[in-house]
């Protein structure tokens, strides 16, 4: 297996063990007070993102696949550039700020200041930009082959957007609270 393909493999297990980590940590650490990251969501907001957030880990699961057992990461190019490596970066993107959220987010409940404020909101629009990435990097990638594992990912990666770069960034961080 390609280096590349291998510091995926090691970017991804760590990165969500320490994405899942944080959130069981944080859960455990406040007993009691989970359904307070939904800050002032609407219930019918909420409704929405339990939808959105299962399809985005399904997509998660299918660009997962597709970049892991279909992309040549030798042949690999995103806009006549970029390799492999953008994918890897992308996915630091992605993964180091999610394992910040929760924590970040569980300091700000219950200390509340401007600054820890901010920093939630700057995680989650760094995961959403990342995201926003992988999506453009996939669209403008020059593999695309096989066709319903590539157009599978991409619908992933759509899925994954709409929940990071818009659900997330945007409006569960519009009714979530400056105190």
């Amino acid at each position: 297996m390609d280096v590349s393909k291998i510091s995926f493999l090691v970017i991804n297990v760590l990165g969500g063990v320490a994405v899942l980590g944080s959130y069981a940590v944080g859960l455990m650490q406040h007993p009691g007070k989970g359904l307070e990251l939904w800050g002032g969501v609407p219930k019918l907001v909420q409704k929405i993102n339990l939808i959105t957030m299962p399809l985005a880990a399904i997509g998660y699961l299918l660009f997962a696949y597709f970049i892991l057992f279909h992309l040549d990461a030798k042949k690999l190019m995103f806009a006549n550039s970029y390799g492999f490596e953008l994918i890897n970066i992308i996915f630091i993107g992605i993964l180091l700020p999610s394992a910040i959220w929760m924590p970040l987010t569980f300091l700000w409940l219950d200390k509340p200041n401007p600054l820890t404020w901010w920093g939630v909101r700057i995680v989650l629009f760094v995961v959403g930009l990342a995201s926003l990435a992988l999506l453009a990097a996939l669209l403008g990638s020059n593999i695309r082959e096989p066709a319903w594992a590539y157009w599978l990912a991409v619908a992933g990666a759509a899925a994954f957007f709409i929940q990071t770069g818009i659900m997330d960034a945007f409006v569960w961080a519009a009714w979530f609270p400056q105190k």
